[in-house]
């Protein structure tokens, strides 16, 4: 274990990521609508079929989907661009538009009062919604903080990162806040997720961060020197799995311990990454590419082709994967097999 050190000079892998932040961020910049109100249901009845997977096209043209996850109701919920969306596992939507303009939701999860909660990277607030499409927004209390990533705590709130603080957040469900600092203002947390220790685990630069509920911090340097690390999730094996943009899908014991994975770059980079049904790791390579990824725990690979773009994913409720497809204006599901 070491203590990471963070320098102010940008590696070339760190700035690729960061030019494809930016990218997506335009994109949301220009085509965020504003307002609230009910959501409207749309049902798509003619997916695209490839081996194993169903595309779901989103009702919102240039919609840019981002973040996605499993809801309270059996559905999947998604961040796209100044509003939430709903789809059923039949490919049925529902959208519903944020309050906040240019609010540029990103990070999404389902908290432990059963209420979807989703980060405004624009706005700089966490918000709240119902399943049935009441919003509440709650303010950071750090300005410009930049949230991204978000995971329900095992205390019954919810934890998320700040990028440009270089902090991680805390609210409750009543929407109290608490800010604990990691090393740097420059660590640029992105993904978080609750380790089978009880504690959170989030990506930063070139570590994992390690912060019990009581805000203790613990850094762990990965291996690899500019991994651009992106997403994180929980293996099947109590290890913690992490997408490197670099081009490797990285694992790190509750000890410590890195093992790291070559994965595809063409076209970008491992970015989302979720434990399926069939326990293995499946992730994303976002950008231009059009793959996902199977890695075994034992580090066998398999490629998949998606229609486009595919960037974050999630373990769905009927058993399988289902991610967005930012370029595609698509909601993609994959069975494992």
């Amino acid at each position: 274990m070491t203590t990471r050190n963070c320098d102010s000079r940008k590696s070339s892998a760190t700035s690729e990521f960061s030019a494809t932040a930016i990218l997506v961020v335009t994109f949301f910049l220009l085509c965020a609508c504003s307002g609230g109100g009910a959501g409207t249901v749309v049902t798509n009845s003619t997916p695209t079929i490839a081996p194993h997977l169903t595309e779901y096209t989103i009702p919102t043209a240039n919609s840019l989907p981002v973040a996605i996850t499993a809801g309270p109701d059996g559905a999947l919920w998604f961040t796209e661009a100044n509003k939430i969306g709903r789809v059923t596992i039949l490919g049925a939507f529902t959208e519903y538009a944020i309050p906040t303009a240019n609010s540029l939701p990103y990070g999404i999860i389902s908290g432990s009062d059963s209420a979807l909660w989703f980060t405004e990277n624009g706005g700089n607030k966490i918000g709240r919604m119902t399943t049935s499409g009441a919003f509440t927004e709650y303010a950071i209390p750090s300005a410009n903080s930049s949230p991204d990533g978000i995971a329900a705590g095992p205390d019954g709130a919810l934890w998320f990162t700040e990028q440009y603080t270089g902090k991680i957040g805390r609210v409750s469900t009543a929407g109290a806040f608490t800010e604990y600092s990691t090393s740097s203002a420059g660590s640029f947390p992105g993904g978080i997720t609750v380790g089978p220790d009880g504690a959170l685990w989030f990506t930063e630069n070139n570590s994992i961060g390690r912060m019990t509920t009581s805000g203790t911090l613990t850094e762990y340097t990965i291996p690899t020197a500019a991994s651009a690390t992106q997403h994180i999730t929980v293996g099947p094996d109590g290890a913690l799995w992490f997408a490197e943009y670099v081009g490797k899908i990285g694992r790190v014991t509750t000890a410590g311990t890195f093992t790291e994975y070559a994965a595809p770059t063409v076209g970008g980079g491992p970015w989302g990454i979720a434990t399926g049904s069939d326990g293995n790791l499946w992730f994303t390579v976002w950008q231009t590419s059009t793959n996902i990824g199977k890695l075994t725990p034992t580090g066998a690979l398999t490629d998949y082709p998606a229609s486009s773009s595919p960037q974050n994913i999630t373990a769905g409720p009927d058993g399988a994967l289902w991610f967005t497809e930012t370029a595609g204006n698509k909601i993609g599901r994959i069975s494992p097999q």
